[in-house]
């Protein structure tokens, strides 16, 4: 395997927890008495929508950081997000004094944009429907001798977002089953690696949108497969295409794929807001709204679920929960 393509461990995962130690939140894991009696089962939600800048990104952006050399400190770092990667860079930059420039698309909530720049972030903009991200920022990069971190497919960035499933494991012990958002899949692929080292037994799924389920055929076909951007609510899972470094994971350590529909998202943000008084972007709920649809498969199990995210626009919010 070349160098470019050396997939990422377990050990690589528990050296970006010692990284990221004292800068990451360790966030709770709740639990909710009306999740559990509607499952009949044990479930446990490890909460990165109340991780620094909202988002389960921060793990892996800043362990990808704090691995810069001197030279690339100096001249910065480049990365392409719709939102909460954008943040993460931008925040993990400014905590180790480094520059950033984001390309962010047009139509980004409002909430990410401004945080995003409140952090100290270059945002460049581009239309996510016209252009291709990755190009502008490998151009970016070769203009101005930037170092390009991509949202998910490097193998630093997914060690660190596989910290979150690290925490929730030592925390609770073994599980019978793990649900996690999918996007580009740097957080499954990682969330992956943590469980086969700490509970072997677990099932492991991954979810995406509906509108964009690429993962789940990728999954099936045993090749990746590139699709137009999805339109979903879900706007931190509107990827094309799994990477070249999570694809091998996701196929070795995967069990399913699963997909929810946009109203499967909106009811699911209404029971944390309700039960849980927890702010849930939708592409957070993707996991609980996936395991819903499996309760009979579930009952009388232990039960992981990763809220990714929690940046949402509060008007957005309160349009689509009343919706």
């Amino acid at each position: 395997m070349s160098e470019t393509l050396k997939l990422p461990t377990f050990e690589d995962v528990a050296a970006a927890a010692a990284r990221i130690e004292g800068h990451a939140h360790r966030t709770p894991v709740l639990r909710s008495r009306t999740a559990d009696e509607e499952f009949g089962a044990e479930i446990f939600f490890k909460c990165e929508n109340l991780q620094r800048m909202g988002a389960f990104k921060f793990r892996g952006a800043f362990n990808a950081l704090a691995k810069f050399d001197e030279r690339q400190r100096r001249a910065g770092v480049v990365a392409f997000s719709s939102g909460n990667h954008a943040q993460a860079i931008a925040l993990a930059a400014r905590i180790l004094g480094m520059p950033a420039t984001i390309v962010m698309p047009h139509d980004a909530p409002a909430a990410k944009v401004a945080a995003t720049k409140g952090y100290g972030g270059q945002v460049v903009i581009y239309d996510r429907y016209r252009d291709d991200r990755e190009q502008i920022g490998r151009d970016l990069a070769e203009k101005h001798g930037l170092t390009l971190i991509p949202p998910y497919d490097h193998p630093d960035v997914i060690a660190g977002q596989g910290t979150a499933a690290k925490e929730l494991y030592e925390e609770v012990g073994p599980l019978d089953a793990f649900f996690a958002p999918m996007g580009g899949g740097g957080l499954l692929s990682g969330s992956a690696l943590a469980a086969r080292a700490l509970s072997p037994q677990c099932k492991i799924y991954g979810v995406e949108p509906e509108a964009g389920n690429d993962g789940q055929q990728s999954f099936r076909s045993g090749e990746i497969v590139h699709i137009d951007t999805p339109k979903t609510i879900a706007d931190g899972a509107q990827t094309q295409h799994l990477g070249q470094h999570t694809f091998p994971i996701i196929r070795r350590e995967v069990d399913a794929v699963f997909t929810a529909s946009d109203a499967q998202l909106v009811e699911a943000m209404r029971f944390f807001a309700s039960r849980m008084k927890l702010v849930v972007e939708p592409t957070g709920c993707l996991g609980f709204a996936a395991a819903r649809e499996m309760k009979a498969q579930l009952r009388g199990k232990r039960i992981g679920v990763l809220l990714s995210g929690g940046n949402v626009d509060v008007e957005r919010f309160g349009a689509l929960l009343a919706g």
